[in-house]
């Protein structure tokens, strides 16, 4: 079964403000997102690949996708 996140527990994974979220979704900068009825939620599978899309060894350095771990 799919697990979803609401806005304020993404915000609470991520130690961010939901607002940073809201903003990301204006500008699309943040992971996929589902909008049902003015609920805003978020498949955990997306947040997992946005965050493994990010991944970094070093600040000059991503982590190349075959090496990433599901």
């Amino acid at each position: 079964m799919t697990r979803h996140l609401n806005q304020l527990e993404l915000a609470r994974r991520w130690s961010i403000s939901p607002r940073t979220l809201e903003r990301w979704r204006w500008t699309g900068d943040g992971p996929r997102y589902i909008k049902l009825k003015g609920r805003i939620a978020y498949r955990e599978a997306d947040v997992e690949a946005f965050e493994a899309e990010r991944l970094m060894e070093s600040t000059q350095h991503p982590v190349r996708a075959e090496a990433v771990q599901p």
